[in-house]
């Protein structure tokens, strides 16, 4: 082989290998990180930079890509934790959170295993609130309580560069004996709200009963009144009549009532025979005569 043909075929694969080795230094210096992660890059060991969504450079053998942390929100399984509320009731706690990683660096360098501090860090906030509530405020205010965990936990992961985004709690469990007294004591309830309500509406109709009387005994005074007052004015107008009439006009009016109260007598039913006095045929005549005379 000559020697220029030698030297040649060196040359061209000196440039292949130099182009090999920029190949590879460039597709290390180049990193794309994708929408939902965040990588941790390390310099000799050391934390040097946090890369974001999209096209990155590092220095190629100097820089290496350390944690691939994935920033979608996570949720953590269902945990059960036992907890005494203020009245010394047992319950036992179903919790869930969910969370993300807002800085990379503080989860990867402060916290070996960021899952179970969570865990533990939500039992003891569970426990250490519910101890300052009754049983029955845990049951019917799950939302205020909710809100103090979230507050509580997020104070405290905040050093692990995470976010709490919610803490639910799903369920507040009693045991058998606690149940079955409250059970007890919800029926007596119960029981009591129905003799209540009988003992109401026995009341109320008690007080309908005493309205319809004081009405009828009103209405029935307000006759008797009516019926006086009629009574005072017709002696009223007899004894304006005496006055201004003389005893002739009393004779008429007392003439003129005998003939309506015979004619009441005589609207009843059936065949009847009706005695009239002499005295009052007497004072019917006298009570024409009157008539004819004043015409």
């Amino acid at each position: 082989m000559p020697p220029e043909f030698a030297e040649m075929i060196g040359q061209n694969l000196a440039l292949i290998v130099l182009a090999l080795v920029i190949l590879f230094a460039v597709s290390r210096a180049v990193r794309i990180v994708p929408q939902s992660e965040k990588y941790v890059v390390e310099r000799f060991g050391r934390l040097h930079a946090v890369l974001g969504p999209g096209i990155n450079f590092i220095v190629p053998f100097l820089d290496r890509v350390a944690h691939r942390i994935s920033v979608l929100e996570r949720q953590l399984p269902t945990s059960r934790q036992d907890a005494i509320t203020a009245d010394n009731v047992l319950v036992q706690v179903e919790t869930s959170v969910f969370y993300r990683i807002i800085e990379p660096e503080k989860t990867v360098y402060r916290i070996r295993d960021v899952d179970a501090a969570i865990t533990t860090t939500v039992a003891g906030i569970v426990r250490s609130e519910i101890g300052t509530m009754e049983l029955d405020q845990v049951q019917s205010n799950r939302a205020p309580l909710i809100e103090r965990i979230r507050e509580s936990l997020a104070n405290i992961v905040d050093d692990w560069g995470i976010e709490v985004t919610r803490a639910e709690i799903l369920d507040v469990n009693l045991d058998e004996a606690t149940r079955a007294a409250m059970l007890q004591q919800l029926n007596a309830e119960r029981a009591r709200r129905a003799q209540v309500t009988e003992a109401e509406g026995r009341r109320r109709a008690v007080e309908l009963a005493a309205d319809g009387d004081l009405y009828a005994a009103e209405q029935q005074a307000k006759a008797k009144r009516l019926l006086a007052d009629a009574e005072a004015y017709a002696t009223a107008a007899i004894a304006t009549a005496i006055r201004e009439g003389g005893i002739e006009a009393a004779q008429y009016q007392i003439a003129m009532r005998q003939v309506d109260v015979l004619a009441e007598v005589g609207k009843g039913q059936g065949k009847q025979t009706v005695i009239v006095p002499a005295s009052a045929v007497e004072a019917l005549g006298d009570a024409f005569r009157m008539l004819r005379g004043g015409k």
